[in-house]
């Protein structure tokens, strides 16, 4: 219970109750700070004042009454309705020539510029707290860390690239190739160093064997290579584990990539704008642009982007403004809750006009937030405003009050994730694309190699003028070929050659086997054949 009771503390103090230094008995019982707090109370009380504030939704917005009186509205103004209640004061509203809260070229285009200069008494809007703007303006307690996020038009495809290269890494892509490449000269190798050191039968194996069999193994294919030495035959079967380890992986993860593949973006990290090259815009005089441009931050390296005209700012009335940028292919970098809401109402608009659900979603946040920095308050440099309204705004941004509004007119749920969990997952070209690129690069190295061949046997291999020598040429290799490997498979037409004709002669005749009758006779190759002779009786039995 003390845990409650503390919370509903907190909150009367902040709100409804008063202080014990607001209602004192006498002077005598209160400290220094509450005797200044005291006067400064007293100060502030049937005072009316003049408060600054600029549009950036939903902390901060103006509109207009049937007076043309400007009407504050948002978390800023619902913070100054409860300082307001509690300590008596009136107060007019009035908006920089521009919607900027810091900088700007001329006087007056920024609420920053208003609270310096003196023309309000503070500023009511979540303005980060730059060190920059210490000297030249006092600032209220933190009123919480303002997140800024990078929204962008959802991309129709994954950044994930092709499925058939999804499996993988990059760098294990580079190992595999280089398996590939290297293997085959190690068989060569390591057999021309066993047949010098041991004399025997078994010959090296050339280069072009061994680079043959690395690739056939590696598409599952066979060989007409029979080792006998148990050295060849290791260095075969380690190749052959490593094929199927590496297919049986490939295949998991291929198909856990079609089926559960996770959507991804381009742009994950604020240094993906410059690597990647991406056109990016936010707001003219905000936290972005400072940031950008101040030597000591973190994200400085993106005003490289700002002078080539990659980045811009710009001054916008509302964020519905930044949509045609996005539209148009750029990056906008704003406040979280400030994307949150503007893409919370471009799906209701979608909504009313009847757009089907899954063209709602049209624009995704990236996953990382862009920047972090506090926010508070402003006041002129030479006020002591701030001390008096930082004992309510303490209690408010410690209750958590100030969290609560910020959300408020948002949906508990993910606005538009990037995931949208769509159950079907058809192949698309993208995933297929690499299997498009094999092709052509292998009809490419085909025709290459064709063009190399007879540019190589016409103007650089002597030519044999000779055909008998050519002949002879071809049946001494085919000799050599074959007293070298006399495990090749014997030639198709020795096994399932064409049916020959029979021939009867004066030679054929009929001879009695196991107790059969058979034509002993011979084909047009020569070959003896036995043909077995059919007595009538004999198809009594069949």
């Amino acid at each position: 219970m003390a845990g409650m009771e503390l919370i509903f503390s907190t909150v009367c103090n902040a709100t409804f109750c008063e202080s014990v230094y607001d209602n004192p008995v006498t002077d005598t019982h209160l400290t220094a700070r509450q005797n200044e707090l005291l006067y400064l109370k007293n100060e502030v009380n049937g005072k009316h004042l003049v408060i600054g504030t600029f549009n950036n939704y939903p902390w901060s917005w103006v509109e207009k009454n049937e007076n043309g009186t400007l009407i504050g509205n948002g978390v800023a103004f619902a913070l100054v309705e409860i300082l307001q209640e509690k300590f008596n004061f009136t107060y007019d509203v009035v908006v920089p020539e521009k919607n900027m809260e810091l900088g700007g070229r001329k006087y007056g285009e920024s609420l920053a510029d208003l609270v310096i200069n003196g023309k309000v008494d503070m500023g009511a809007a979540f303005l980060p707290i730059l060190v920059k703007f210490k000297k030249s303006l006092q600032y209220s307690f933190p009123l919480g860390e303002g997140l800024w996020s990078m929204m962008l038009k959802r991309p129709k495809e994954s950044a994930a690239g092709s499925g058939l290269l999804a499996p993988f890494d990059t760098y294990v892509w580079c190992f595999i190739l280089a398996a590939v490449l290297l293997y085959g000269p190690c068989i060569t190798l390591l057999t021309r160093l066993r047949s010098y050191l041991i004399r025997d039968y078994e010959k090296p194996i050339p280069l072009t064997p061994s680079a043959w069999f690395v690739y056939g193994a590696f598409i599952k294919q066979g060989t007409t290579l029979a080792p006998d030495a148990n050295t060849t035959r290791v260095l075969f079967a380690t190749w052959w584990l490593f094929v199927i380890l590496l297919s049986a992986f490939y295949t998991a993860n291929l198909t856990a990539f079609l089926t559960l593949s996770k959507f991804t973006l381009d742009i994950e990290y604020p240094e993906d704008l410059l690597k990647k090259n991406y056109r990016w815009v936010a707001p003219e005089g905000g936290a972005v642009e400072f940031a950008v441009r101040n030597p000591n931050d973190d994200i400085y390296y993106l005003n490289k982007m700002v002078v080539n005209g990659r980045g811009q700012f710009r001054s916008v009335s509302s964020d519905e403004d930044f949509l045609p940028y996005v539209t148009s292919g750029m990056v906008l970098i704003k406040e979280q809750i400030s994307v949150d809401g503007l893409m919370y109402r471009n799906y209701l608009k979608k909504a009313k006009e009847g757009i089907e659900e899954s063209e709602r979603c049209t624009f995704v946040v990236a996953p990382n937030f862009f920047m972090k920095r506090s926010r508070a308050f402003v006041y002129p440099k030479n006020s002591t405003m701030y001390k008096l309204f930082d004992t309510v705004l303490v209690s408010l941004v410690q209750s958590g009050i100030i969290e609560f509004l910020e959300d408020k007119d948002l949906p508990s749920t993910k606005i538009c994730p990037l995931d949208l969990q769509s159950k079907d997952r058809q192949l698309r070209n993208t995933d297929l694309l690499m299997t498009y690129y094999v092709m052509f690069a292998g009809l490419a190295a085909a025709v290459a190699i064709f063009f190399g061949e007879v540019v190589f046997k016409r103007y650089f291999q002597v030519k044999v003028t000779n055909k008998k020598s050519l002949m002879e040429k071809r049946t001494r290799k085919a000799n050599k070929m074959k007293k070298s490997d006399s495990s090749r498979p014997p030639p198709y037409e020795s096994l399932f050659g064409k049916r020959s004709k029979v021939r009867f002669t004066d030679d054929s005749e009929k001879r009695i086997i196991n107790g059969r009758q058979y034509w002993v006779t011979k084909n047009e190759y020569g070959d003896t054949k036995l043909i077995p002779v059919g007595t009538p009786s004999a198809y009594l039995y069949r």
